[in-house]
């Protein structure tokens, strides 16, 4: 294969027009980055996203619109930038460089400190930042921006490659939808309505959005009346209702397919990559020690957080440090306490971990509660440790690598390895959903275009030749899997919960009556 050279390797003259024209928008923003001043940066700013978006759309219809609809897999073993060559592991470090300078030094983008007016980059975004909210540009509106736009003009890419398939684009429409609406313009605009409100995405769940439970934060929502209790009980409701009701009904894949930013960018501009996620068993068994880790250390952190700002007089407010850490552990042990009741023997093996990891946070927190002080909290100070979540797992996790390592990881490493909120969605998809992804192995060819197009490295073939359902807690039914099989063999299904997990042994018939089987369909 190394010596082979495919005619997919080979682009057009319009395709390498369209190239240039997307070099040159991303060569603006990088001379600004070169504190070049330019005269008109509100011109200058159009310019460039504009010849970005124009080159991608260009390309994507150059790219798709002259071949059938259908299975579009050529060539991604042979690109450099997409089967871990020279190109992709440049853009990789270029990414995680990018990364590391916007979440811990912004400086050298430009951001002005204590009142002085920014430079650089983040100065060329500030007539754009005026035009929407009045104020002057930071380090995450030029990266909101960035975001926003990737997106939108890779979403096109994407809704172009797809174009045979109804779902690819109505959810890739919606993501395009939520990250544009809900993560973009509306912050900026409640901003103009109320500058005093902290930052929302109103899309954005707990404990993915782990400030919004942070010191600052709740003071500022309680101190802006009506609205900001609003948005706090929505935050609250989001998490204990409308979440469990859709992942129930729909699977985890209504957020993370068709709202979440995170796999918004993912399926957009990271499609190029998906093919490069890990199908190996030992990924698999990294994958669920790891994000149930990070899961733990999120509960932990938001509970310790919460924590160290209540007090422990009842007579100042209800909600004392005792009060708090009893309803927690309270709903934690009725979680734990139905979970085992009623799905022990589904879990199987995993409810033994499943009890070391309840037991490991019951023990953190009463640890936490019987030796915590005024200011400090397992013996850190209080304020460095409400701000360990946000650097580890808000920065460095889902920033720097989640995205940094698309090139070499695929473009779910952060949703596989560390999402926390993929980890409480995959819990409850895998035990109490209607969701599942059903397989017909009498038609499966092997052609392995399901494994191969699997972000979240789950090994489909493997499930297809045996007729087994899918239902594991990583699926995020993005449904590509389904859309690239040449014969129609796998199927995205809500269903009753009977029946969703047929074992292996249906297909072989190990003392199974076939004809009931065929009855009770």
């Amino acid at each position: 294969m190394s010596l082979a050279t495919p005619d997919a390797l080979t682009i057009s003259t319009k395709q390498k027009l369209a190239l240039a024209i997307g070099l040159i928008g991303l060569l603006i923003l990088a001379l600004a980055l070169l504190n070049i001043n330019f005269p008109n940066k509100a011109l200058f700013l159009s310019l460039s996203l504009g010849l970005i978006t124009l080159g991608t759309v260009i390309y994507s219809r150059e790219a798709y619109l002259t071949k059938q609809e259908g299975i579009k897999n050529d060539g991604v073993w042979f690109k450099s930038i997409s089967s871990r060559g020279v190109i992709g592991w440049a853009l990789g470090v270029i990414l995680t460089t990018f990364y590391i300078i916007l979440y811990f030094y912004p400086q050298y983008l430009g951001l002005g400190k204590n009142g002085t007016s920014n430079t650089g980059l983040i100065a060329l975004f500030d007539p754009l930042s005026h035009l929407l909210s009045g104020r002057n540009a930071s380090q995450w509106f030029v990266y909101g921006t960035l975001y926003t736009i990737a997106i939108i003009a890779f979403g096109y890419k994407f809704i172009l490659k797809y174009r045979h398939n109804k779902y690819q684009q109505l959810r890739t429409i919606s993501v395009m939808f939520f990250q544009l609406g809900f993560a973009y313009l509306i912050p900026e605009f409640m901003h103009v309505m109320n500058n005093d409100l902290p930052y929302y995405d109103l899309k954005s769940i707990w404990p993915l959005n782990y400030y919004i439970f942070d010191e600052w934060s709740v003071k500022g929502f309680l101190s802006n009346g009506n609205i900001g209790l609003a948005l706090i009980l929505f935050g609250i409701i989001s998490i204990f209702v409308i979440t469990p009701i859709l992942t129930y009904k729909y699977g985890k894949r209504w957020y993370c397919s068709w709202v979440c930013g995170c796999g918004g960018l993912a399926e957009t501009a990271g499609d190029s990559f998906r093919q490069l996620s890990s199908k190996k068993m030992s990924a698999w068994k990294l994958e669920r020690w790891l994000i149930h880790t990070v899961l733990v250390f999120s509960v932990v952190m938001t509970t310790a957080m919460v924590y160290t700002y209540l007090g422990y007089d009842s007579n100042d407010f209800w909600l004392t440090r005792g009060v708090f850490i009893t309803i927690v552990i309270g709903f934690l042990t009725l979680v734990f306490a139905t979970v085992m009741y009623f799905k022990a023997q589904e879990l199987g093996k995993d409810a033994k971990m499943g009890a070391i990891g309840y037991f490991v946070v019951i023990a953190l927190l009463l640890i936490m509660h019987f030796t915590g002080t005024t200011d400090h909290i397992f013996f850190i100070q209080g304020s460095t440790l409400r701000s360990i979540y946000g650097i580890y797992i808000g920065s460095i996790f889902s920033g720097v690598i989640g995205t940094g390592f698309y090139p070499i990881l695929g473009s779910r490493s952060w949703c596989r390895f560390g999402c926390p909120m993929a980890a409480i969605l995959g819990f409850q998809q895998r035990l109490f959903s209607k969701f599942r992804i059903t397989t017909n192995g009498g038609q499966c060819i092997s052609c392995g275009n399901c494994s191969n197009s699997c972000e979240m490295g789950i090994d489909v073939r493997a499930y297809a030749q045996k007729g087994e359902n899918i239902v594991r807690s990583s699926c995020v039914g993005c449904g590509v899997c389904s859309a690239v099989c040449p014969r129609g063999v796998l199927k995205l299904e809500n269903d009753s919960m009977k029946g969703r997990i047929n074992p292996t042994e249906v297909l072989l018939g190990n003392d199974i009556d076939l004809m009931d089987l065929v009855n009770q369909k």
